[in-house]
């Protein structure tokens, strides 16, 4: 019997692994082909970004359905490991509802990370939800021209009522998309509170980092913040204060938060008076390794300092200088730490892993000259589930440190 997802597969067009392309690692749940594992002909090389296809093995058996971008490196993506499956609007719903289920499990509140790219089955798409807002951020190019069918289907599947797309960074330039912001249903014009460990975070979706905020260290920011009762915290790299804030919700004595960007500071103060703990909470704007030089110029000391920068290594080619900036981090942090205080590090490399980072930052700690005991390794939040095939979705790493 011919069903109706047959019908659809046979209309469009197959893309075919090389011999010695992988097609053990696909049929093992690997949801990438590479531009050098793809027979690449004219026809292939005509495809307008994101389409549809059937992806064979060498010897023309089906394989799954993949979308294809002859623009990117990565010129296949898994989309269903049914060759015969339909890609539309429906089945978006059943994705967005199987994510859901997983959420609602995990939270009690509708705040977190709904949608984790190929972790949650749609490759290269990222879904954050702040109540009754979600932003989404289209990857690939696929996610882009299907946003119309995603907004509608999320907005059934959850219930929001304003929808977000932000369309900006590497990811996008790699795929050879454009950066866009446009609020796709209903309307947003200020910061979304978000309730967390405690601690209150203003998430400005419309013109902050990304999605607005990073729910990937909720249980580092818990475990952060677990060590601060009473404590004089520094937080270095804070965005809108997520470690910072978490301490004082915690019972911190005080927070100073760093960084560059005067507007999420700004935020950040937002959080700490929406907290009623604007008394414990300064900021300081600049440079974090300048700055970081100049309170130990000051002889300042602290009892709890976490440092959670950019991503040093986003991508092998960057791998050591990553690693040194990584160890530079540590060297410059450990001497601000009070004998018998806390040190966190964290990473958000997927270059990067956890043995290289571990390695640089113990070997910037004893460059500094301190002793150090190991307490905890931190990872994403279960929110941001890892697709155990791909590495690149399990890339936050965080390591908290007891200095002598």
């Amino acid at each position: 019997m011919t069903t109706q997802a047959e019908d659809h597969s046979s209309d469009r067009p197959v893309v075919r692994l090389r011999p010695k392309g992988e097609a053990r690692a696909i049929r093992h749940g690997f949801p990438w082909v590479y531009a050098d594992e793809l027979v690449i002909d004219r026809r292939t090389k005509a495809m307008a970004p994101g389409t549809f296809a059937t992806l064979e093995d060498a010897e023309r058996r089906p394989l799954a359905t993949v979308t294809v971008n002859p623009l990117s490196k990565i010129i296949c993506r898994v989309m269903d490991r049914d060759a015969t499956a339909q890609i539309d609007r429906a089945w978006l719903v059943g994705k967005l509802s199987h994510a859901l289920a997983l959420r609602e499990r995990l939270f009690d509140q509708p705040f977190y990370r709904l949608i984790h790219a190929e972790s949650d089955g749609l490759p290269g798409t990222i879904i954050d939800r702040f109540g009754d807002v979600a932003v989404i951020q289209p990857n690939a190019a696929w996610a882009d021209a299907m946003v119309d069918d995603m907004t509608s289907a999320l907005a059934e599947v959850t219930g929001v009522t304003t929808i977000v797309k932000n369309a900006s960074g590497r990811a996008r330039a790699l795929e050879g998309l454009g950066d866009v912001m446009e609020v796709l249903l209903g309307g947003i014009d200020a910061p979304v509170p978000v309730r967390m460990n405690g601690a209150t975070y203003m998430a400005d979706v419309m013109g902050g980092q990304k999605t607005g905020l990073f729910y990937d260290q909720r249980p580092n920011h818990a475990f952060a913040a677990s060590l601060s009762r009473g404590a004089r915290v520094l937080d270095v790299f804070s965005h809108v204060g997520g470690f910072g804030l978490a301490a004082l919700a915690n019972g911190a004595q005080s927070a100073l938060a760093v960084d560059g960007s005067a507007a999420a500071l700004a935020l950040a103060e937002q959080g700490a008076q929406a907290m009623g703990a604007t008394d414990r909470f300064s900021t300081r704007k600049g440079d974090a390794f300048a700055t970081l030089e100049a309170l130990a110029g000051e002889g300042a000391q602290f009892d709890v300092v976490i440092c959670d920068p950019p991503a040093f290594a986003p991508a092998k080619p960057a791998l050591q200088a990553g690693l040194r900036a990584y160890e530079r981090v540590a060297r410059l942090a450990a001497p601000l730490v009070a004998p018998g205080g806390y040190l966190v590090l964290c990473s958000c490399s997927h270059a990067a892993d956890l043995g290289q980072f571990r390695a640089s930052s113990t070997r910037g700690i004893g460059k500094a000259g301190r002793a150090a005991q190991l307490l905890h390794t931190g990872f994403a939040g279960a929110d941001h589930p890892m697709l155990p095939q791909l590495a690149e979705t399990g890339y936050l790493k965080s390591l908290a440190f007891r200095l002598d």
